[in-house]
């Protein structure tokens, strides 16, 4: 962070809520609703797996670690916006803007990098399900998580040295309501800014298409062993195991997508706000509602933990 001590600009000023001064209650509303309900969800899946017996695999500990790095991504970010929301102060000071990003990317890269491997935990199973048990072992599990985040450790260490490494002398109105890379590149000052710019761009879209190019390649091989099951129950069965971290990959890269790979060129205030909610509100929001209704074997578990404490009768 050296950067700091040859800046102008000690803090900045988050405008992204500013041309929507009035639907900021109705936002506030919204988005505090939705972020306590990804809350709960992810709260609930790890609970529910914690105490679950039956869900101590592999898979589950992907998806227990998923569900914690959504949280800490969440939390990184939305408390912030939803304090913003409500107060005329919008300035974060230039440390706290740092962090903000570093965690930011650190928690966004995990979750992406957890996909991955939790894609590679699909195909071990489907494609090589006598393998299993010796491929995915305990140690090999925890050895995936703790390199997924590491990775996204990197990452967020990467990408905030890089732009906090930048000269700053102002203004200071960063226009998005996070601290995120592109409005804060338009503050920068210097003759490497443009160096910088490329060179963060590349190192994010080659990390989030190398994720993804591996998920779409582990998927190949599941789809083409799923077509040589003979029975429709069969393969019916084994695609129904992935349904839902598919379902999670498409929304989770289609979003992101719209924020790392959309065309330049001059962009309104307006329409930079709604696309970072997708992506830091919407797509949460949407995970744990994913999990939690498309897998069976989850769902399950979860009424049995749960709502057989409140309505043991119905269980």
């Amino acid at each position: 962070m050296q950067g700091a001590n040859f800046s102008a600009v000690t803090e900045f000023i988050l405008i992204g809520f500013s041309t929507f001064s009035h639907l900021q209650l109705m936002f506030f509303l919204l988005f505090l609703l939705m972020y306590l309900f990804t809350l709960l969800g992810n709260l609930l899946i790890m609970a529910t797996v914690w105490r679950e017996r039956s869900l101590h695999t592999p898979m589950y500990l992907f998806l227990c670690a998923l569900s914690t790095s959504e949280v800490l991504y969440t939390f990184a970010i939305i408390p912030r916006m939803l304090a913003d929301l409500l107060s005329t102060d919008r300035s974060i000071s230039f440390r706290a803007c740092a962090s903000q990003m570093f965690f930011s990317f650190t928690f966004g890269f995990t979750h992406s990098f957890l996909l991955t491997v939790m894609g590679y935990d699909r195909y071990v199973a489907i494609c090589h399900p006598l393998r299993y048990n010796v491929l995915m072992s305990p140690r090999g599990c925890a050895c995936l998580v703790a390199w997924s985040w590491a990775g996204g450790s990197v990452m967020g260490l990467v990408v905030t040295s890089a732009i906090f490494h930048l000269i700053f002398c102002g203004p200071n109105e960063v226009h998005h309501f996070a601290c995120h890379v592109p409005p804060l590149l338009k503050l920068a000052c210097g003759t490497d800014v443009q160096v910088v710019a490329k060179g963060v761009g590349l190192v994010c879209i080659t990390a989030l298409l190398g994720c993804g190019l591996l998920i779409l390649l582990s998927y190949a091989f599941i789809v083409a062993t799923i077509l040589r099951i003979p029975s429709a129950d069969g393969r019916h069965k084994a695609f129904s195991t992935c349904a839902s971290h598919l379902t999670v990959v498409v929304v989770h890269y289609g979003f992101a997508s719209v924020i790392y790979l959309k065309p330049k060129g001059p962009q309104s205030l307006e329409g930079d706000t709604l696309m970072g909610i997708t992506y830091t509100v919407l797509t949460p929001f949407l995970s744990p509602i994913i999990f939690s209704l498309r897998n069976k074997e989850l769902k399950i578990a979860m009424k049995k933990t749960f709502l057989s404490k409140l309505y043991p009768e119905k269980i």
